[in-house]
This record gives C-alpha cells, structure tokens and sequence, in this order.
C-alpha cells in the first residue's frame, strides 16, 4: 500500500514523565513512522506521522481515546496549517468567519515566507491578496516566498523602488509558472488602458497572482472578494489597524 501521511494533534491534561515515550512506542508498535514531533503552543504536541495502512491510525485513535491524560484534538490528512504548526511550534491567526483569511505580524516574517512559499508551489489559478501598510514587509515576503518556491516573480506593478505600471510582458514573462505581482492601488489608480488588458489576461492565467492592497483592488474594479482564493493579512503589531485613507494619496499624486 501506499505511504501516507497524518496530523496528529493532542492536548495534555497531566503531563506525567514518560507520556511522549509511551505514545511513541505505541506508534512505534504498531509500525507507524513517525516523521516530525513539536510542541505546539503550551501544552498541545503536534506529531506528523506516516503510514500505509489507515486501519492502524484508526487503531491509534480508539486506543489514544482511552488515555486520560489526554485529548486528542486532530488526526487526520496534513492540511498547510497542520505542517506549518508542527515545524515552527505556533499556529498561523486564522479568522473564525472568514476562514480563507490569516493573519501575520513582522515578527511571524519567517512563518508567513514558508506559508507563501508552500502555496506559490501549487500549480494552476490561483489568487492571494495581501493586506498590510506600507514598509511592513509585504512585497519582500512575495519575492523571499518566490524564492522558496523556486518560482520566478515577475512585477506587473509595483513600488517598490519607484512606480512601476507594466503595459505588457516578454514571452518569458508571461510564463503561467511565474508569481505575478499587483500592486492593488497603482493598478486600479494609475493604470492605463494596455495595463488593464495585461491585467485582464492575467487574472485569466492557470498562475499565481499576488495582489497588494486587494481591498482597493475590489474597490476600483470589476473583480470581487469571491475571486479571491486566500487572503493574508500582514502587521507591525496585533493592534495595529490597516486603513488606506493615510497613504492612498500618494499613489494618486502626480509624479
């Protein structure tokens, strides 16, 4: 059978010395790999295990569910979030209602960067929006997620050395494995009628789109919130409120 792998996540009520080992070796007898182990925010562990026969991990869940010390909160198929928690030990913030919607701070740069770059390796139509105030770290995320990814990024608009509206793009450019890059305020603010076609073509690409500022993006455009597949949302601080009203003139501003 074919090795697959699972998230298993549990919650500790009595943390008595030797529990890990004893849920090791339970794992271990029963010949289930277990591939990364990581506690993950204060008294939850989270396990990433492998296994080609889904019998034994519903073994795992019956004989788990007898254990008093503990909940088990999770055992099933990896999604992003399960990878991310286990290899960095902390949740990603994602909203409660709007559930395609996660939240960053600068000092989650490195979790937001693997985030990007573990959803920049996905192929086909995709689009993300990023919300975050100027000089917070939203495009040099982008590129350092390209990177990851081992995609090529190309700038559509952007200002991130000086405003840059693209009428159109070289053959490679236009390649659908690349991440295209919007600058959401200087494409629906200072965009001429060649950059709305380029963009029209885009947005109809199998390829990754990242758009900046997607709230003025849906604003000043035919394009919706339904178009959008994530939304990432990137802060100084947890407090810190993302308002464009402060820094919208600018991009307006003749240069």
């Amino acid at each position: 059978m074919e090795l697959k792998q699972w998230y298993l996540e549990y919650k500790i009520h009595k943390n008595r010395p030797g529990l890990l080992g004893d849920i090791a070796s339970m794992l271990g007898m029963l010949e289930i790999n277990i591939l990364t182990i990581n506690g993950v925010e204060g008294k939850t562990r989270g396990l990433l295990l492998e296994s080609d026969d889904d019998g034994k991990i519903d073994q795992v869940s019956k004989m788990l569910s007898k254990v008093d010390s503990i909940t088990v909160t999770a055992l099933r198929c990896p999604r992003l979030v399960d990878l991310l928690a286990v290899r960095h030990g902390r949740y990603i913030d994602r909203d409660s209602d709007d559930k395609k919607t996660f939240r960053f701070t600068r000092d989650e740069l490195g979790i937001l960067v693997d985030f990007l770059g573990e959803i920049f390796k996905r192929e086909g139509h995709q689009v993300i929006g990023l919300r975050g105030m100027p000089r917070v770290g939203k495009t040099e995320s982008i590129i350092a997620g390209s990177v990851c990814s081992m995609k090529r990024w190309t700038f559509v608009s952007s200002t991130l050395l000086r405003q840059t509206v693209r009428s159109q793009l070289s053959e490679d450019e236009m390649n659908p494995h690349n991440v295209f890059i919007i600058d959401g305020i200087i494409s629906t603010l200072r965009s001429n009628e060649k950059h709305h076609q380029l963009l029209q073509e885009l947005m109809s690409m199998p390829s990754t789109k990242v758009i900046e500022h997607p709230d003025v993006f849906v604003k000043e455009s035919e394009y919706s919130y339904d178009n959008f597949d994530i939304i990432i949302e990137l802060r100084n601080n947890p407090e810190e409120q993302i308002v464009y009203d402060t820094f919208t003139t600018i991009y307006t501003d003749d240069v």
